[in-house]
This record gives C-alpha cells, structure tokens and sequence, in this order.
C-alpha cells in the first residue's frame, strides 16, 4: 500500500503546486494559501510514509 499513499501524496503536491501559482497569478490569498496548505499536506504524509518504511526493515 505504501505506494498508493506516496501517489496520492504526489497527487497533493502537484494539485498544491498549481493551486498556489494560479493564486499568485490571480492575486487570489486564499487560493495560493489552499495551495501551500496541499503541499504541506502532501509531506506529511510522505514523512508518514517514511516512518512506516523505517519500521518496516
């Protein structure tokens, strides 16, 4: 399963990403806040990943 999370966890960062660059380009705060907020998303749930690796050895 750690794949699947680790795709969804890219899926957030990219969606993140391109949130917050459409907010800048809109001067939209809260869209480019959203964004910043999917990506801090997304690494959380790689360090997750992580540790489950970690453990997993």
């Amino acid at each position: 399963m750690g794949a699947e999370e680790r795709a969804d966890a890219t899926g957030d960062d990219l969606k993140g990403k391109a949130k917050e660059a459409w907010g800048k380009v809109t001067d939209n705060e809260r869209l480019e806040a959203e964004g910043k907020a999917d990506q801090a998303k997304s690494d959380l749930k790689n360090a997750a990943e992580d540790v489950k690796d970690a453990f997993k050895h």
